[in-house]
Formats: C-alpha cells, sequence, structure tokens
C-alpha cells in the first residue's frame, strides 16, 4: 500500500491475536466491492487490523477510498460543509484573515496554507476576495494547498484553474520549502476525517481494548485487544470514581496522529495563526452517558449510521476532534490559545467587523443572508462547527 495521503498518516499494520470477541457478537454486512476484496485480503495475510487501519483504507486506498474518487457536496451528496453553502463563508474568513495580517505581519511577504483542501473552492472564494478588497494583500500572498492524493490535486486544479499562478501545491509540511513561515494554517473540516483508534472500556479489568476488524464467515466483524505499545502513552486517563461507575464497553476514540500534525504546524509558524472549524470535544465531554457509543459514525445521503464496516468507500466515517489535546500540542510547541467557540460566534464576530468598513464587503442581499443564516444558526452549522484559534 502506499503510505497514505497528506496529514493523515498510515497506520502500521497489525499483528499478534485477539484476545476476545465482542459480546454482542453482530457482524457487520459488506458489500463485495473491489476496496472490501483488497482489505479482506490484508487481513487474511497479515491478521485482524485495528479500526485505524481499516478507516485509512475505507476513505483514502488510492482509487478506490470514499475520499478518492470525486463526490458532490452538498443537498446532492452525503453531507453539507461551510463551503459547500456558498461563498459567504470564504468571504468572511479572507476579511478576517486580512484584518489578522494587517496586525500580526504588517510587511514583507505573507503565507495561507491550507490543510485538507478538499475540492478547492474555499481556497477559490478567499483568493477572490482578497483579489477584489486587498489586491495589496495578494500582491505579497503564497498560498499553498497540503494535498497529497493525485486525484484530489487535479480536482483543485480545475477549480482553481484562474489562479494557478497565484497557488501551489505541496505533500507535506516539509515540501512546503516553508521552514519558518509568517501568515495563517488552517483547515475546514480535516481533522475529523483523520483515521481514529477505537477503544472500549473493560470494566472487570479496569482497562482500555482496541477495536479491531477481523472477517466471519466472508463478513466484516469487530474483535478487540490490548492497545498497540506504541500510542498506549495517549489513552484516555480515567480517574479513579470514574472507573468505578465507566460502564462496560463505553467507547471512545483516539488520534494521536493528529495532534502531532498539529504540533509541527504550530513549531512552523514563526508568525501569525493556526486555526482549525471542525466538529469536536474537550476533555470534560468525552466520557457523558450519552456518547456510550463514542462519536464515530458513517454518512451517507445526510443521514448517520452506527455501521461502520458496511460498504467500505462508498459511506464517509467521521469523529469527533480532540480540541483539548490540540490545544496542549499547540502550547507545547509555543502557542497561545486565543479562543475556542462556536462558529455562529466567530462568524457573527467577524461580520460585525466588516460593518465598520462596509467598502471592503460585498453588499448583503437575501441569498447572502440565507447563506449567513445556514453557517451560523445553532439548528444548522453555527453550533455543530466550533473553530479554535491558536497564534505567536
Amino acid at each position: 500500500m502506499d503510505e497514505g495521503p497528506l496529514f493523515r498518516p498510515k497506520i502500521g499494520l497489525d499483528h499478534g491475536t485477539v484476545t476476545h470477541k465482542i459480546t454482542t457478537g453482530k457482524k457487520m454486512e459488506c458489500t463485495f466491492n473491489a476496496l472490501t476484496r483488497q482489505i479482506q485480503e490484508e487481513i487474511r495475510l497479515r491478521g485482524p487490523i485495528s479500526f485505524a487501519r481499516f478507516m485509512e483504507l475505507a476513505l483514502y486506498a488510492p482509487g478506490l477510498g470514499y475520499y478518492e474518487r470525486r463526490r458532490e457536496i452538498g443537498r446532492g451528496g452525503d453531507f453539507f460543509t461551510s463551503v459547500s453553502v456558498g461563498p459567504l463563508f470564504g468571504q468572511l474568513l479572507a476579511f478576517q484573515f486580512a484584518q489578522w495580517m494587517d496586525a500580526d505581519c504588517p510587511n514583507g511577504g505573507i503565507q495561507f496554507l491550507e490543510a485538507g483542501p478538499h475540492n478547492g473552492m474555499l481556497a477559490s472564494d478567499i483568493l477572490a476576495w482578497t483579489s477584489r478588497h486587498r489586491p495589496d494583500l495578494l500582491a505579497r500572498l503564497e498560498y499553498c494547498l497540503l494535498e497529497a492524493s493525485p486525484a484530489r490535486r487535479a480536482w483543485q486544479e480545475e477549480t482553481l484553474r484562474s489562479w494557478l499562478p497565484n497557488v501551489r501545491w505541496a505533500s507535506s509540511m516539509e515540501a512546503c520549502g516553508w521552514r519558518q513561515m509568517n501568515g495563517i494554517i488552517f483547515s475546514n473540516e480535516f481533522l475529523d476525517a483523520w483515521p481514529v483508534h477505537r477503544l472500549a472500556w473493560c470494566a472487570a479489568r479496569r482497562q482500555w481494548q482496541e477495536a479491531c476488524v477481523t472477517v466471519e464467515d466472508a463478513v466484516f466483524a469487530w474483535a478487540w485487544r490490548p492497545p498497540a505499545a506504541e500510542w498506549t502513552g495517549h489513552l484516555p486517563q480515567v480517574p479513579a470514581e470514574l472507573a468505578e461507575v465507566l460502564p462496560d464497553g463505553f467507547k471512545v476514540e483516539v488520534c494521536p496522529a493528529a495532534a502531532a500534525w498539529w504540533r509541527a504546524a504550530a513549531s512552523s509558524l514563526r508568525r501569525g495563526k493556526l486555526l482549525t472549524m471542525d466538529y469536536g470535544l474537550t476533555d470534560g465531554e468525552w466520557f457523558q452517558p450519552g456518547r456510550a457509543q463514542g462519536t464515530l459514525r458513517a454518512f451517507t445521503r445526510h443521514h448517520a449510521s452506527a455501521d461502520l464496516l458496511s460498504q467500505p468507500g462508498e459511506q464517509d466515517l467521521t469523529a469527533h476532534v480532540n480540541f483539548s489535546a490540540l490545544m496542549e500540542a499547540g502550547q507545547a510547541a509555543g502557542l497561545r490559545t486565543e479562543g475556542l467557540a462556536p462558529q455562529s460566534k466567530f462568524l457573527t464576530e467577524i461580520l460585525a467587523r466588516t460593518r465598520l468598513a462596509p467598502e471592503s464587503f460585498e453588499p448583503w442581499n437575501e441569498k447572502r443572508t440565507r447563506q449567513f443564516q445556514t453557517l451560523a444558526h445553532p439548528e444548522h452549522l453555527g453550533h455543530k462547527f466550533q473553530v479554535l484559534v491558536q497564534a505567536r
């Protein structure tokens, strides 16, 4: 297998014996597509694999994974994003980015580095606003899209054809060539799609067990074993009083690779902002009674499902981001946390500042008002997504 796409690093292949099977014994039906056969062949050769490895293949296997094939985003697809609502999201971000750069990097060249650029529309919206309203900023801006997938890069190049002199691509932070950058590193719905390790609490032993995926009677099935030694330091800490009452089988997800990437991004920032817009939780929110099955979900046609093992490559897989882990990683690299707030609050505050500079923002009309309502209303995207901003 290839090493996988940018910032979603390949999880090491799993070896060893499954210690016990999940008590329900329920098997997950799977469609026998090419990716199913590929995953089953890997399990046959290597033994049961971690769920993180299964998720990596289901989403990013070259030519077969869910994100490796062109898909519609929005009403006709499997999910909405803030970008799919319309250009207003990118325009508000561009206005905010310009204000940040005026304050943090008023002179010299600046860099915008977008991680996980999807189809390139967010970059297009940001560049279009900057070209219209801040050509002086555009003249000193380098815009880099971090994308390791050749297929996705080709789609992004189609979207950004008119901006090609102003943008470039890199497959990794190192490949950008910016050892210490002045500017903004940002992502939108990027970290929620990183492969995660799935854990379940064993009340009898008062310890975590890791989910792995095996094959029984030609279909995928869950099995459980002790977590791999190389990442046991990232296991959630369970206080003694919580261990007394935490139900057997209580599930959580961990993604050590996401925190490692965040720290690397923070370390590369000489001056500016590091931010992400995503859905997630902080440390005090994981162990809630309503989350006994964890946050992992599959999405198809806007419907969520807990059937994570069926139809690999045909449904989106996603888990909540651990914002506490990201904040700690950024602070360890010397950044300060400026805020973690709902998207509604973040965008409403930007909107208020545009009122003070009407010449720097497009006139409002009914269509743009509807877009903002979708982005900011608590019943739409406003409460679902959080915005984490750190700075140096």
